[in-house]
């Protein structure tokens, strides 16, 4: 492949964003039907509560040690493995709905291990597909990747509650066969997923302990990505507050459940336009002005949401913030995936997913307190007021100023030394939708 050439015509990306597509539409389709089915069961909000944190629980705890394993085996086979087993997993609800004999201790450790397996599925799949596409296309990958995962999202969603409409076995069905589709599609695939060297058996291998570090320390030296970092997990505290505090105000301003569902299903379908976007954005600004630019955009429609008192309009703001996600997500994760190593590009992403990921159930603590104790008025000055000091720090960021700057390089520097703008310093080309997982 050359970058001249549209991915359409890359057999190797065509399966794998497929079978991720077809994937995530019917674990989407799954974690709704969840909740559901534990209230048929059981009557008990408690219940369908705690299966819920069970499933989120590995993306809080897990990102860096699965960031290890993707980094020192095969790619391919542990996405291959995490495909049967999270298969299985889906297929074993069914198979006890069918007998009758469904507990919720099941549904909870079906969803443990298939959000454990989810985990690790994602880190690889990012990290391989550098290894699959021309540096070239590497923005319109990340943007491609992004619509795939938020397009599947808006799929799966009300697909799950239509199935267990039908029946409550049908959205774990559906789960269980898509499993099935994503694995095919990775057996079709020819390419390698990793460098040679980073699975060479010949290589020393480090201990654990130092291992689940090297992507902190490899993160925490690049200037522009260690502030990238902490700038998502700043802004990842705003959102997940602000869901829920859009929840609330949509409620006071007379909307119904129904409405609030459309609401949301725009904000969606914003996401979905910003990823079909972010090619474009990528091509033509620099990465200064949109990490600069999204931040102070976040905070003009952050206070914007803040002051308003009509539901049409909140929808619209919040759409806009929505749209604006995607474009920061393709342009950091472009830069992070060119400038690290091929051999720590699981690690890294796992860092950054555990920097990005832990604020978010900080941020719906936060929220909720607010909401309960200041009311929502306050909360949204306060989120407001907390976003435009962000994005003030982010514009003062002598690192991200320098962003896209061409950088003079020694004979000596070392891989994953470069700074942002100049070229890849060890080789690995292109994408990971959530390199660093950014507000939606």
């Amino acid at each position: 492949m050359t970058s001249d050439q549209p991915l359409r015509h890359n057999r190797d990306f065509v399966l794998l964003w497929s079978g991720s597509a077809v994937s995530i539409a019917g674990s989407t389709a799954s974690t709704v039907a969840v909740p559901l089915l534990v209230l048929a069961v059981t009557g008990s909000a408690g219940s369908a509560g705690l299966a819920g944190f069970a499933a989120l629980l590995p993306m809080l705890v897990l990102p860096v040690p699965a960031g290890v394993l993707v980094d020192r085996y095969d790619r391919k086979k542990l996405m291959l493995w995490c495909d049967v087993v999270r298969g299985v997993g889906a297929a074993s609800i069914v198979t006890a709905l069918l007998l009758g004999c469904l507990t919720v201790t099941q549904i909870v450790l079906v969803g443990l291990v298939e959000g454990s397996l989810s985990v690790v599925h994602e880190l690889a799949g990012h990290a391989a597909v550098p290894n699959l596409v021309p540096d070239g296309r590497l923005t319109e990958a990340l943007s491609m990747a992004e619509a795939r995962e938020r397009g599947a999202t808006m799929v799966g969603t009300p697909l799950g509650g239509v199935l267990f409409g039908l029946a409550r076995a049908l959205p774990f069905l559906f789960d269980a066969v898509s499993y099935l589709v994503s694995a095919v599609t990775l057996l079709l695939i020819r390419k390698d997923f990793q460098r040679p060297a980073a699975t060479d058996p010949e290589q020393p291998r480090e201990p654990a302990l130092p291992q689940l570090a090297a992507g902190f320390r490899w993160l925490w030296r690049q200037p522009f990505l260690r502030t990238a970092a902490l700038a998502v997990a700043g802004s990842n505290l705003l959102f997940r507050a602000l869901f829920l505090a859009v929840l609330v105000l949509s409620r006071t301003l007379g909307a119904s459940p129904a409405a609030i569902g459309v609401l949301l299903g725009v904000a969606g379908g914003g996401g979905l336009l910003g990823s079909l976007a972010a090619s474009w954005c990528q091509r033509r600004l620099p990465l200064r002005t949109v990490v600069i630019g999204a931040n102070w955009l976040w905070a003009l429609l952050a206070l914007g949401i803040a002051v308003t008192h009509n539901l049409y309009l909140l929808g619209a703001l919040y759409a806009l913030m929505w749209f604006v996600g995607p474009i920061w997500n393709v342009a950091v994760a472009t830069q992070q995936l060119r400038t690290t190593p091929d051999r720590l590009q699981g690690r890294v992403l796992g860092a950054s997913a555990l920097l990005s990921g832990g604020a978010l159930p900080l941020g719906s603590l936060a929220g909720g307190l607010l909401l309960q104790y200041a009311g929502t008025a306050t909360t949204l000055a306060v989120l407001a007021g907390w976003m435009v000091l962000l994005a003030a720090g982010v514009t003062l960021a002598a690192p991200v100023r320098r962003a896209g700057d061409p950088q003079p390089r020694s004979d000596g520097a070392q891989p994953g030394s470069t700074q942002p703008g100049s070229p890849p310093p060890d080789s690995t080309k292109a994408e990971t939708p959530h390199a660093l997982p950014t507000p939606n």
